[in-house]
């Protein structure tokens, strides 16, 4: 399995915001978020960095 766990970066900190993240859509400014239990998350943001060994997608609050 190869989800991983999304951040936003809040001033140098990152806060997690959905865990066992499964799909990434990308709409304008926009970002969609489902996870494996079918939870989503929508934020307006850019993604900013990604870690595979680690698991995490960074976001930034556009």
């Amino acid at each position: 399995m190869c989800e991983a766990h999304a951040y936003i970066l809040k001033g140098k900190e990152e806060k997690k915001i959905l865990e066992s993240v499964d799909l990434v859509e990308f709409e304008g400014d926009e970002v969609r978020l489902v996870n494996i239990f079918g939870e989503q998350k929508t934020l307006r943001g850019r993604l900013t960095r990604y870690d595979s060994r680690r698991g995490k997608l960074v976001f930034e609050a556009v």
